[in-house]
This record gives C-alpha cells, structure tokens and sequence, in this order.
C-alpha cells in the first residue's frame, strides 16, 4: 500500500469524493423506509422499484469495471506515484489551460514565486520580467505556447528570483499537454547558474592558456605540412616585427620567416608511421624589415599510421645575445640595474620583519617614510610601510606580504590609501594640486625565491588619479542617466500636455468670455502651460530642448537684465556687477542664458534670505592657458568668457556640492522649491558647450562658475535686425496636410484644428503608414506634419525615403526633443520645426506659413 505524502503543490486536477451526491443516496434510502411508515400499501411497489434502480446502477458498475473505465486501488497508487514525482522534481513545474488558467504547480514552482497558496502562484509571463532580452525571450515562449509548438530559451535575470547573488540563469522549457481543452501548456523552470559558471570558468581557463602562450618569454608557432603557419604566439610576432592579426591568421609560411633553405629542414619528414619526433635546429629567422634573428628550435612533428607527417609544435629560442657568456652576464647586470632604477613602477625587497632591504628610486619618490631609519638596518623600526593607513587596509597589506614572505603564490593585490599627506612623497605632492588629499596605491606581492633567505618582493602602483578619474566617470554615467530619464518623462509630458493644450484652444474657441465654463477651461490651459514649463527644465537638464543660439556679448545682456535681478534679490539682497575688460563674443541663446543667471541670482537670495547679504556678479575672459588656474580638472583648456555668481551665504557643505545638480534635489522645505533650478542651469550650460562648476565652503559663501566658450564672428554673423512682420489674423487656407502622429489624442487635436481652417488632413500613425498614404494619394499632398519619434519608423527615415522616392512636398516636425537632436543628419533648410507642446495658434501659423 502507498502511503500518501503531503505536499504544498497545487493540483486543480485532483476530484476528491463529492459530498452531495453521498447526502442524496443516504436521503433517497430513507424515503424508501419512510415509504413502510407513511403509505404501507405502496410500500411493495417502491421497494421493487428502489431495487430496480440499484440493480442497474451495479450493472452498469460492473461494465464500467470490465472496459477498464472504473478503476480502484492500483489506479489510484499509481496516479500518488506520479504526483508525488511531479510535486517533489528539483524544476520548476506549471500548467495552464489557456491564457491564465493554472492547473498545476509543483513546490519548485511555488517557491520560485514566492507563493503559499494559490493566491501568489504567478504565471511565466509575469514571473520573469526585467531588461529587453529577457521580455523577448519570455515572449518568444509564449508564443511558441499559444502555437501549440515546444520552445526551450535560457536568461539572465538580475537580480533573481531567490538568493542574495547579483544575477542568475534560468531556463525555461514549454511544451503542450495531450488534453482537451483550450491550448493545455507544460512550462518547465531550471536554475542553471552552477552550469553557466562552469562554462563560463573553462572558458576563462582557455583565454588564460592562450594568454600565456602568447605572453610566454619564447616564440611559439605550428606549421602545416604544405608550410603554411595557422598560429603564431605574440612574442615571436614581436620579434619578427609582424601584426599579430596577421601573423596568426594563417597568412605567413614557413618561407617568410625562416631565412635561406631552413623552410625545407623543418619541412624535412624524417619521422616513422605512428612516431612523434622532436629535433633541435639552429637557424635563423628573417623579419619584416629584412634582419635576421637567430632562433634555436625546438620541433616536433607527430606522424600518422601511413607515415604522413601532420602540423608541427615549434618553440623558438631567441639567441641574438652576444658569443661570450661572461660579456653576456655582466651586460645583463648593467642593463637590469638601469631598468630597475628607472622604470616608474615603485620596486622594493622586503625582510621577514617588513623592513626595506633594497628599493629604486621610484619607491623612495612614492613611499619615502617605509624607508625611515634605514634600509633594513636592525635599528629600524618593523613594518614602517604599515603607516598613516587605516586598520583594514594595514591588516590586509600585511597579510599580503607575509603570504609572499611564505612562499605562497598568487597573492591577491591590495589597495590602500595614505590618509595623511605628510606620508606621501615628491610624486604624491606633484600628483594632486591638493597637498592634503589622500593618496591611494595599488600593492603587489610576491615571493622572492632567489634572496637567500626569507624575504619578498613589492611592487607599489600610484593610482590616486585613477580612483578621483573612476569616481567623476561614475558621477558622470548617474547624471547621465538620470538625465535621459528626465529627458524621457519630458518627452511623454509633452505630448499629453499638447493633447490637452490643444483641445483647450479648440474649447476657448466655441466659448465666449461671459460663458460660465470660459474661465474654468483658461485655468486648464494655464495649469497646462505651467507644467510645459516643468517639462522645458526637465528638457534642459537632459540637454535635449531647441536652444536658437545667437551672437551675445554677455556684459551688454548682463546690463540689460541687472533691473530685473534687483527686483527679484529684494531691500536685504545687494547687487554688485563688475564686468571685466574687452569681453569676448559667445555664442548661445540669449533667453535661456539669461534664465541660467536669474535661477544662480534667485538660488544665491535664497541662500540669504534670513539675513540678507550681498550677490556679486563678475565677467572676465579666460584664455586657454589660464585654464589650469581654475583647478578644475573637467575643464578642457579653451578660450571661454566666465560669469561667476557669488554669495555671503551660509555655504555648502561636501556632500551637497556631488547633489546639487541633479534633478529634484532641493534642500528648501516642501512646496519651496522644484529642485529643477540648478539642473536645468547645468542642462543649458551643457548644451551650450559650456561648464558650470561651484566652489564653497560651509559658513564662507558660494561662488557659481559659468564658463562659455569664446564665439569669433563670422561676416555671416553681421546681420541687419528686420523688424518682425506683424502676424496675420486669417488662419484660413487651402491645401492637402498630411498628419503623422503616434499619439491619438494629439493626432485628433491635429486633425479637427486644421480641417476647421479649411485644409484637407490625411492622417497617419506612423511612418510606414505615412508613406502608404502618400503612395495612395501621388503627389497630390501640399504639406506633411509629422512627429519625429514614433515605432516602426520614425520621422526622420520617413523623411528621407520620401525624399528618395521624389516626393516633394513640405515638411514640418514636431517633437518634445530638441531640434539638434536629429536635425544633424538631416539637409538643411528641407524642413520646418515645431517643438512640442505647441497651441492651436502656433499649429495654424506654422502651417500656413509654410504653405505661403
């Protein structure tokens, strides 16, 4: 008998007894015995009939039994079996009936999910999300599910679905179920992690193989019988003077780099059938620029059972020193003494007490006190590298040389930093503008075999410039990124405010001012415009609004605008502007210049605003030489004309200054403040080719730096301002305007707006759909009005295959990215611009203006 075994699986399949149908049998059997009770005289007769009903139920039961319909004991035992199997088997088991319906999932699945009941049993579908690859991958699954078809896919997920590691592989199978029903699917789910890194572990085992080949201090190289060389180590291309791509590509023989008739010696079979012979030769190899070299080979040629002579095994020898070894030996002295002393790497033999026992002078120049009294004289004290660091790094540098003071190999590097500067030597100070900034070093140990005693070798590494590099990428890559996601929700915000700024313009225009709802649907539009607002910093940070740049002189903008930055500073705040001599030209548009000094000036006040003080505004030109005076390290040496904002505000503190640039950050109370100010002064400095940086210490004010970069005039430059034409009052016209756009509420917005102006609108979703349109209508459309992002095909490929198709026609885009986003591949002039979000009006007079 099997006993049954609990299991926390789900199985919607399992039918335990029904209790209705066990009630209904028992209530029937007593109205058979009422029956003698109630009636006696029919009690004869439904007797016989209750007998009669059982007698064919048991026939029936007994024919179901014989064809092997009704089954007891062994069928059940079995069907225990193979549950069990299911719900305890190490993957991952689930099964569906249709889209959603789960019918089954054994304990690996539910554990995967996370799940204690049905409640929280997730298909795979929803289970598995995360980067593109892994979507696609789950939807080529389904897919091959819905198709009735097996399917097997592996995937990294990070981070995964249990554990604490970083990542882990799963694959995942699919297959259908023989069953009735709608579309009966096995999915099955493996944790292959432990796999993957095997392979992953033999894989690195061979590149390193191949690395030490090619790195090894001998040349190595196989020949074909036929002479030709299909490998060649790195080492013995350098010494030929080939490119290793070239050399171990199959493209030399045997007579390119061997030197008179040594190519016949080596291809020489002097070898038995079965045999493996290896030869010494001495000859010499000829290089690429003609020189020979003299090589002693080693050669082994494996010959097969028919005595045929297969692809030789060759190591190469390099003996171009000179003839007598004492000359030989002496040289080699010379020669490693003066690479050890002037190589930059900082080289030092330590004692087992951690004591210098002899060092180069790029040790002395990095580490000058683990020299500190003497080298390795018994006075000295023990381990004096093992200063001005901390706890943890002294513990693990110590470690590390006491293993390679044990003979041990492949002692892991360390990396520590000095936290006092008085520690750091002459490269230190000259490595860092900043004599009190921590240094870090990179230490190397191993052992030193041929010391005589117990003792070890270090190798020290300056890396303080790569950790700042390192830590200003990684700064870099955060406002980056944060950046395109800024960019990203603009752009969304964009069209959706579009969408409801149009449909407002088209409601204002069947409404007149008395009307009650007139004011309500003015305070839409003006909501509406205040978040185009929002959305334009957000734009300016991620550098990716449409700037109009023009030829300024910053001190005369500076003048213009000071009435204004008075006003805003208040009676506490006072304004001092002091513009330097003979200000270069700069190139950049002038209204978001001047909103980049207001948001520094407003900052500044704010800063201030308890107790007043005073803001100073100060310009000068900052020739390219005079760059390395700023101390700033981002700032690529150029001719710019700098604006610094200064304040006597309370300061900003270290770990405000890495913050206060990013989107959203703000340090005024809640409803105070957007965070946007600052990082859309950053976007637009950015954009305009320009750096923006800040120095300041808590309690002794700020100073904001805004460098631009100096703009020589052009003749083209010199242009008469016209005065603008005023702008007509009939929005009415004619023409053919096609409409791309992928958003439907703006498309519609589109098409109601200008088909009320009299022009007739085809429309499109998208590029592909635009170009079947205009395939359809042959040459009969005026005007295209087109996003620019949008799937399948955006708006600047459907550009250009209109243009190769010989279409002709006008074309305006719309977007919420900046027009120098995709303008630059595009012809100038072909093609008008319309930046999201846009009015009814700005939509009317664009289009007609193109269409004169």
């Amino acid at each position: 008998m099997i006993e049954k075994v609990a299991s926390s699986a789900y199985d919607r399949t399992e039918r335990p007894g029904v209790a209705w149908l066990v009630l209904l049998l028992a209530a029937a059997l007593v109205g058979v015995m009422a029956v003698y009770f109630l009636a006696p005289a029919s009690a004869p007769r439904v007797t016989m009939a209750a007998l009669a009903v059982f007698a064919v139920a048991g026939v029936f039961s007994l024919f179901a039994y014989a064809v092997g319909l009704l089954q007891f004991t062994s069928r059940a035992a079995r069907n225990d079996v193979t549950k069990l199997i299911s719900d305890t088997w190490g993957e991952g088991l689930l099964a569906t009936e249709g889209e959603l319906q789960i019918l089954y999932a054994n304990e690996a699945y539910m554990e995967l999910c996370g799940a204690r009941d049905v409640s929280g049993i997730l298909p795979v579908e929803r289970l598995f999300s995360g980067p593109p690859e892994v979507s696609e991958a789950i939807y080529r699954l389904a897919q091959a599910a819905r198709g009735g078809q097996r399917h097997v896919e592996d995937m990294r997920l990070s981070p995964p679905l249990m554990g604490g590691a970083a990542a882990a592989w799963y694959r995942i199978k699919v297959q259908p179920l023989e069953r009735h029903g709608p579309n009966p699917t096995l999915w099955a789910v493996a944790d292959v992690t432990s796999d993957r890194q095997r392979q992953e572990n033999v894989f690195q085992q061979l590149q390193h193989a191949i690395d030490f080949l090619d790195h090894a201090p001998a040349g190595f190289f196989s020949a074909t019988p036929a002479g030709a060389i299909p490998y060649m180590n790195k080492t013995l291309a350098g010494w030929l003077g080939y490119d290793l791509t070239q050399a171990g590509s199959g493209g030399l023989t045997l007579h390119d780099i061997v030197a008179n008739n040594g190519s016949a010696l080596l291809a020489a079979g002097l070898g038995g059938a079965g045999e493996v012979r290896t030869r010494q030769i001495d000859l010499d190899f000829k290089c690429k620029n003609g020189r020979s070299l003299p090589v002693r080979l080693l050669h082994r040629v494996a010959y097969g059972q028919d005595g045929a002579p297969g692809a030789s095994r060759t190591l190469a020898l390099n003996r171009a020193s000179g003839e007598q070894p004492e000359e030989d030996l002496r040289a080699a002295e010379v020669k490693f003494a003066r690479f050890f002393n002037s190589t930059p790497m900082a080289i030092a033999t330590l004692d087992e007490n951690g004591r210098v026992v002899r060092s180069n002078a790029a040790f002395a120049q990095l580490l000058p006190r683990a020299l500190a009294g003497g080298q390795a004289g018994k006075s000295a004290p023990a381990w004096p590298l093992l200063t001005d660091m901390s706890e943890r790094d002294r513990a693990a540098l110590k470690g590390a040389i006491e293993a390679a003071l044990d003979s041990r190999g492949d002692v892991k590097p360390v990396d520590v930093v000095f936290e006092d500067a008085a520690s750091q030597g002459e490269r230190g100070r000259i490595a860092s503008s900043d004599p009190m900034t921590a240094r870090s070093v990179r230490f190397f140990a191993s052992p030193d075999e041929n010391a005589g005693k117990k003792a070890a070798m270090i190798y020290a590494l300056d890396t303080t410039a790569e950790r700042k590099l390192q830590e200003e990428f990684a700064q870099s890559q955060k406002m980056q990124a944060v950046g395109q996601l800024a960019g990203g929700v603009a752009h969304d915000f964009n069209n959706m405010l579009t969408a409801i700024i149009g449909y407002s313009d088209l409601l204002l225009a069947s409404h007149r001012p008395t009307d009650p709802s007139f004011q309500d649907i003015m305070q839409i539009k003006q909501t509406a415009n205040r978040a185009a607002g929002l959305t334009r910093q957000l734009l300016a940070f991620s550098r990716r609004q449409t700037l109009r740049p023009e030829v300024l002189q910053i001190g005369d903008a500076l003048s213009e605008l000071q009435i204004l930055l008075r006003r805003l500073l208040g009676e506490k705040v006072e304004l001092d502007l002091r513009h330097g001599r003979d200000l270069w030209y700069v190139k950049a548009d002038i209204n978001q210049f001047e909103q980049v000094i207001i948001n520094l000036v407003v900052n500044a006040r704010d800063a201030m605003a308890e107790l007043g003080g005073r803001v100073q505004l100060r310009t000068r030109n900052v020739a390219a030489a005079d760059c390395a005076a700023l101390n700033e390290k981002a700032l690529t040496p150029a001719d710019y004309v700098l604006v610094e904002v200064e304040d006597t505000g309370p300061g900003i503190s270290p770990e405000l200054k890495e913050k206060i640039f990013e989107p959203f950050f703000t340090t005024k109370e809640v409803g105070k403040g957007t965070g946007l100010g600052l990082s859309m002064v950053f976007g637009i400095v950015k954009q305009s080719g320009g750096f923006v940086f800040v120095d300041s210490e808590v309690g002794k004010g700020a100073t904001f730096r805004v460098l631009l970069p100096r703009y020589v005039p052009q003749a083209s430059d010199i242009a008469v301002k016209v005065e603008a034409a005023k702008p007509t009052t009939d929005y009415t016209g004619q023409g053919v305007v096609l409409l791309v756009e992928d958003e439907d509420a703006v498309r519609a917005f589109g098409v109601r707006a200008l088909g009320s102006r009299g022009y007739t609108v085809l429309e499109a979703a998208s590029g592909v759909e635009a170009l079947e349109v205009v395939e359809r209508e042959k040459g009969k459309i005026d005007l295209i009005v087109s996003d620019v992002v949008m799937p399948e095909m955006d708006g600047p490929t459907m550009f250009k295959e209109l243009r190769k198709r010989g279409v002709k026609a006008k074309v305006i885009f719309v977007s919420g990215y900046a027009e120098e986003a995709f303008a630059k591949n595009l012809p100038e002039g072909e093609f008008g611009f319309l930046p999201k979000p846009f009015t009814l009006k700005q939509l009317i007079e664009t289009v007609k203006q193109s269409l004169g």
